[in-house]
């Protein structure tokens, strides 16, 4: 795998300028990338072995595979660097950027918070699959952590929410922006007025973004399944109903709507296949009855 740079591979959904989900591709130390649209039909097969992605933009030393159901795409030594250099992590102290803290908001009871750098706009959202959000200040770094760490313990407002939970309530997002929006102008409502946040931060009105239309989630049907990963020699096809987050809604010919975690894709190399070909990769069932399950 180390010394392979004559094959292209699947490297990561990310979202375009014009809120589009792109997939990016790696073949060496070129890159390129490609848009998706929905209704469009897609189909592509898995080859050989998924490989380490390396981390911050070189080659993985090892040339390691890495096993089919990771979503990080790389091996551990590879991810212990990559860590390391997060903001994420709390290892990054002094980055002189503003920051700005947001609230996100991904179904019925499914609230988050968390940092991401101005300069990146709403991209970190896009990223996370988050369905409404809003700001909720912009400053310093530490005081950007401070006002996340704050949150967390005076209102339990959690920094993460598993996909699974994510995909699990699309299908059961309320009609009006106005409903799906009420929650987080709530949670602000209670957070400008908590003691103790930072004077560094500088609060900002809420003022909501609605991102169902831009994945394509208006009147989706539930999915029944998610891909558990890519196989050697296996096939995903269907339709593109929606996008969220690494998240692709796939129809199947089947007539079932499936989720793709693009994560579980990256490193492989990927060839095209019949867009009406069976699915052959292995797919877990998504739980029924989910409101009970989750909440």
């Amino acid at each position: 795998m180390g010394g392979d740079t004559g094959r292209w591979r699947f490297r990561g959904m990310g979202w375009g300028r014009e809120a589009v989900p792109v997939l990016r591709w790696g073949r060496g130390g070129e890159r390129r990338s490609s848009g998706l649209a929905y209704g469009r039909w897609l189909g592509f097969r898995a080859v050989g072995v998924r490989g380490c992605l390396g981390a911050r933009g070189n080659a993985c030393p090892l040339g390691a595979v890495v096993p089919g159901r990771s979503t990080g795409g790389l091996c551990p030594e590879c991810a212990r660097l990559d860590r390391a250099h997060s903001v994420a992590a709390d290892t990054v102290a002094d980055d002189p950027r503003p920051y700005r803290v947001y609230l996100a908001w991904f179904g019925p009871g499914l609230v988050k918070v968390g940092i991401t750098a101005e300069e990146r706009g709403t991209a970190r959202l896009l990223e996370q699959g988050a369905v409404v959000f809003g700001w909720l200040g912009r400053g310093p770094l530490m005081a950007a952590r401070r006002t996340e760490e704050l949150l967390r313990a005076a209102l339990g407002v959690p920094d993460r929410v598993p996909y699974a939970h994510k995909r699990a309530v699309r299908a059961l997002l309320a009609p009006t922006a106005g409903e799906r929006a009420a929650e987080l102008e709530a949670l602000h409502a209670r957070a400008v007025v908590l003691d103790g946040l930072p004077e560094a931060l500088e609060g900002l009105p809420f003022q909501p973004v609605d991102h169902m239309g831009v994945f394509g989630l208006e009147g989706i049907p539930a999915a029944s399944a998610v891909v558990r990963e890519l196989v050697e020699g296996g096939t995903v096809a269907g339709r593109l109903v929606a996008a969220a987050g690494p998240d692709l809604h796939l129809a199947g010919t089947d007539g079932r709507t499936f989720v793709v975690d693009t994560r579980v894709m990256s490193g492989w190399e990927l060839v095209a296949a019949d867009p009406c070909d069976a699915v052959t990769i292995p797919l877990d069932e998504l739980p029924r009855g989910v409101q009970d399950g989750l909440f």
